[in-house]
């Protein structure tokens, strides 16, 4: 019980091992106590740079403050997962504009319900040793500060482009956070693991962005980000920003693909993040073919599939206009011209004027 005094650090030893049996790659520990972090993200929050993501607002601070997700919480383990798969070359799938490039993380299917399960079982470890505590498991679905909490637990740093860090893996892994009663020592970040140490004056993921999303070091505007705008944004793409956009429908993984952190990024064991239905190379024309039923079919189980058919297809328009002018890809538009989505409709529009505008004279 935890009532019993335990040797805490030699825990967290043994939930190491547990969690590397379990396909986590890492974990760490930190406090709850996240107060030196609300006047940055009351700043991001007040400058608007959450954009339409209007639940990361409406839960303010909470983030930062993890005893109002579970009261009593007194340490927070977070668990790091692998999940680059092995996929064609990405570089090579963005230089080719008749094919679609989705994010390496949604090649293969949703990693929510695996993460969760995974620390699930995890928590039951601990609760075979410590007898029945008090935690709340999250796999980015609740206002959570994951990197920050990270960071603190020594499993990183943040890079440029705001994501967390690692020297072994470069940036291609999830997070998961257990939220506990229990009085876990903090696990000490490595000395010298500072963004000012490994990031340096790199600026590599700050110019690779396509949309200059990443407006500062260390701070990103959603806004512009191909991320949110092709996964998060419901309504229309801003036209000024369409162009910029390429072939990417799904995500966007510019900045990570430049890291020069990312060379040691080590490829997932997880059978579950393989690549499925060729989303790797697909063409646009394919993808932008799908019925509503194939689209549901096809992509069950995909985190592609929460942003639904019209999204989809408003994303592939985009990246039908930007394609080389190619009488093919125009078919397909007009395939769509006349869609019962006014989005669609609008998306297409603009694709196939684009198309126009960009062939040879």
């Amino acid at each position: 019980m935890i009532g019993i005094m335990h040797d805490w650090n030699s825990l967290i030893e043994e939930i190491g091992t547990w969690a590397r049996e379990l396909g986590f790659a890492a974990i760490g520990v930190s406090s709850a106590d996240l107060g030196t972090a609300e006047a940055g993200l009351s700043a991001w929050l007040d400058a608007g740079c959450h954009g339409e993501m209007d639940y990361m607002a409406s839960h303010g601070l909470k983030r930062a403050r993890p005893a109002e997700l579970l009261p009593g919480t007194r340490s927070v383990i977070t668990a790091r997962m692998d999940y680059l798969p092995a996929a064609a070359d990405a570089a090579a799938n963005l230089a080719d504009g008749r094919r679609a490039y989705v994010s390496r993380y949604a090649l293969g299917r949703d990693y929510h319900k695996l993460l969760r399960n995974r620390l699930q079982k995890l928590a039951d470890r601990i609760a075979d040793r410590v007898g029945p505590f008090g935690y709340r498991a999250f796999t980015d679905s609740a206002p959570v500060l994951e990197v920050e909490l990270a960071i603190r637990s020594g499993l990183g740093w943040r890079g440029k482009h705001t994501l967390l860090l690692n020297r072994e893996a470069g940036s291609h892994f999830f997070l998961g956070e257990i939220f506990t009663d229990l009085p876990l020592p903090p696990t000490a970040p490595p000395a010298g693991t500072t963004a000012a140490a490994h990031c340096g004056t790199c600026r590599a993921c700050i110019d690779a962005c396509p949309t200059g999303a990443i407006v500062a070091p260390y701070r990103l505007d959603a806004r512009r980000c191909i991320s949110y705008l092709t996964i998060e944004l419901k309504g229309a793409i801003p036209i000024e920003l369409r162009p910029l956009i390429g072939n990417r429908i799904y995500g966007c993984d510019d900045c990570q693909l430049y890291c020069p952190w990312n060379r040691f990024a080590p490829l997932t064991h997880e059978q579950d993040f393989a690549v499925r239905h060729g989303l790797d190379q697909a063409t646009l024309v394919e993808l932008f073919a799908w019925s509503e039923a194939e689209f549901n079919e096809r992509l069950a189980g995909s985190p592609i599939r929460r942003i639904g058919h019209e999204r989809w297809l408003r994303n592939i328009a985009v990246a039908l206009g930007n394609a080389p002018p190619d009488a093919v890809l125009q078919a397909a538009l007009r395939t769509r011209a006349d869609d019962p989505s006014p989005l669609v409709r609008e998306h297409v529009a603009w694709a196939l004027a684009r198309q126009a505008s960009t062939e040879p004279a």
